[in-house]
């Protein structure tokens, strides 16, 4: 190799630990939103974090390191850490225990996110939202809020100003359900088992959902927790099918690119038809019901999850630029409100049904 090569190398070459300040700044928001978790319990710490990637970016002080030499390490976190954490959210999982819900609430798991992610996408794309936000939404809604958002964004190639404001969205309707689902308990007429359910079918994010949950007893918070993981499971097949339309949208713009006529979809790189950390998701359920990991290592697992999950959403908060938010400010908030009533009168139907 000549010196012109090396030099032309080095140049090409990104600079060493470029993504070492965002990747600091986000460890710091972590501990923040541990931080927050502790003096307050009631506030999950994946919420936390979103707000506080939001907060970040918009600090004067904080603003110009967010936009300039910490974005790509935030980037970063917001696309790798939040595969890894999709992937250990898998042993979270086992089909023993998901199976042991009964065909009946299986059907209305089924129900409920077919409605939620269908009304939420069709009313997305009434209100004329841009870009991926009416599907991101939609993901969020009916799936597993923000970790939901994330796998499929990702399958989709979607921007990451439409992942930060559906994002946003997400966690703080979610963030609401913690306050007001416990509130309607007793006026809805729900025992401790119903209530669990209710709230497991209904809401988006795990960690909310333990908040929410909890407040209705031990046993609301293992039915909670059984109905959510069940959701949960539908993200490998949803994700799937995200990239199956992908690789169509992309066949077609490069085919129409060919024939010298403007596509109307976005082109791009064809996605695989199950991502990897998809597959990744799947193997840790598998490996999950297997039962031969020990308690312990479950544990861990899990811290691990909850940090890693907790960074990439930092990073994602961080993306949100409220003033871009508000110009489909109106539109995006109907559209939260619209989808919270689906999930959360489909589900109650469904709890009434099947109980």
């Amino acid at each position: 190799m000549t010196l012109r090569e090396r030099a032309t190398r080095t140049r090409s070459l990104p600079p060493l630990g470029g993504d070492a300040p965002g990747l600091l700044l986000a460890a710091v928001g972590v501990a923040a939103a541990i931080a927050v978790h502790a003096a307050v319990p009631a506030v999950p710490k994946l919420t936390a974090a979103v707000v506080l990637g939001m907060a970040a970016a918009h600090l004067p002080g904080l603003r110009p390191v967010v936009r300039g030499v910490a974005r790509p390490g935030l980037s970063m976190a917001g696309k790798r850490l939040m595969r890894l954490g999709i992937v250990l959210l898998g042993l979270k999982l086992s089909l023993d225990d998901v199976l042991g819900l009964g065909w009946a609430t299986v059907a209305m798991v089924l129900t409920v996110v077919a409605a939620t992610f269908a009304g939420t996408l069709w009313l997305g794309r009434r209100l004329g939202l841009p870009g991926d936000q009416p599907l991101l939404v939609a993901t969020g809604y009916s799936i597993c809020g923000a970790s939901a958002i994330g796998a499929v964004s990702q399958a989709a190639g979607s921007e990451e100003e439409d992942v930060a404001s559906s994002v946003a969205l997400v966690t703080l309707c979610g963030t609401l359900a913690i306050a007001v689902l416990p509130l309607l308990q007793h006026p809805l007429g729900l025992g401790e088992l119903e209530f669990g359910r209710w709230v497991g079918a209904s809401v988006h994010d795990v960690g909310q959902v333990v908040a929410t949950a909890q407040t209705g007893g031990p046993g609301a918070l293992r039915e909670a927790v059984l109905v959510k993981l069940m959701r949960v499971v539908l993200l490998a097949p949803l994700v799937a099918g995200v990239a199956v339309v992908a690789r169509r949208n992309a066949r077609d713009a490069r085919r129409a690119k060919a024939d010298g006529t403007e596509g109307a979809v976005k082109s791009g790189s064809r996605p695989p038809i199950v991502p990897l950390f998809v597959v990744g998701f799947l193997a840790m359920i598998v490996l999950r019901t297997t039962g031969v990991l020990p308690e312990r290592a479950l544990t861990l697992a899990g811290d691990a999850q909850e940090l890693l999950l907790a960074a990439a959403l930092f990073g994602l908060g961080s993306a949100v630029h409220l003033p871009t938010m508000m110009r489909t400010g109106g539109r995006i908030a109907l559209l939260g409100l619209g989808s919270w009533v689906v999930v959360a009168g489909v589900s109650y139907a469904g709890v009434l049904v099947t109980t």
